[in-house]
């Protein structure tokens, strides 16, 4: 998990940031422990709906680009064209800084803007958020943004429908791409499996997207949607890479499996699964973490 590209972050154990132009870095990265399986090296490395199939998976309509990552504009499977729209990137991509583990934010105040672009990567114009509803690095790596606006505004005014979250897990073998809109760039390839456990410095992630050798995402991919291309529809958020095959540290996940066996896959790039999140939001977009279902992690004190 790479520092997010010109972000504000200061704190050097977090990691240089990777200028705007840079042609190699990271995604992103968190910790582990447990004995070392094997290294792997890696080779080189009405709701306004969204069109299945590959060719709408290829396109950028509905990513958007953030000052430092990636992200999207999203709608739950269930969202009306009235209600206020969502982006999502990753957790370690909000401007505040790289929560703890454990740390989970809601309803926090933003006035962050991210550009809106178009199908062929051109921008379609500028949203605006009006608060953080939700962002934690805990199980996984995510920030959902709400908007100033609802979907059927943006719609009218930039002629951009949002991506919608899946809501079943993503499928092994299946081929996805991940699209930049920092880097106005698609990766392709598939989900190679799935890590019980990916840890890197601090952070612990839950059942881990593993994407095939040719998707060898860099810095500023983080927070790209990961688009399932049988469906169109977003599987998982890209959010970092093994970079030098260390163990476990910043930079450098690895994997553990349910005996507490540690492996590495050098090169490899990864994705947190987004299936679960449509659970915790209910009419209108409100999250709900007692909702039935939503098992995002809650803030110290919640229950």
């Amino acid at each position: 998990m790479r520092t997010p590209l010109l972000a504000i972050l200061t704190t050097s154990a977090l990691g240089a940031a990777v200028l705007a132009g840079a042609t190699s870095a990271a995604a992103a990265a968190p910790a582990g422990g447990g004995p070392v399986a094997s290294t792997v090296p890696a080779a080189a490395t009405a709701p306004a709906t969204t069109p299945a199939g590959p060719a709408a998976a290829a396109s950028f309509a509905g990513t958007v680009a953030l000052s430092n990552c990636s992200g999207s504009l999203v709608r739950m499977p269930n969202s009306r064209s009235s209600d206020p729209a969502l982006v999502m990137t990753n957790g370690h991509c909000i401007e505040t800084g790289f929560p703890s583990a454990g740390q989970v934010i809601t309803n926090q105040s933003s006035t962050r803007s991210f550009t809106l672009l178009n199908a062929s990567a051109g921008s379609a114009g500028t949203l605006k958020a009006s608060k953080v509803v939700y962002a934690t690095m805990t199980d996984t790596d995510v920030t959902i943004y709400q908007l100033t606006k609802n979907y059927a505004q943006i719609q009218q005014s930039t002629g951009i429908a949002p991506l919608t979250l899946s809501a079943t897990h993503p499928v092994q073998g299946h081929a996805i791409n991940v699209v930049s809109g920092y880097w106005k760039q698609v990766y392709s390839c598939a989900v190679d499996g799935f890590a019980y456990r990916l840890k890197e410095d601090q952070w612990t992630w839950k059942d881990s997207v593993r994407y095939t050798p040719a998707c060898q995402v860099i810095g500023g991919t983080s927070g790209s949607p990961v688009i399932d291309t049988t469906t169109g529809q977003i599987t998982a958020i890209n959010n970092t890479t093994n970079e030098s095959g260390e163990r476990c540290t910043l930079d450098n996940p690895c994997e553990v499996d349910q005996q507490g066996v540690v492996t590495l896959h050098k090169g490899t790039g990864y994705a947190e699964e987004t299936y679960g999140i449509p659970a915790c939001f209910t009419t209108g977009n409100t999250l709900n973490l007692a909702a039935a279902g939503c098992a995002l992690p809650k803030p110290s004190g919640s229950r």
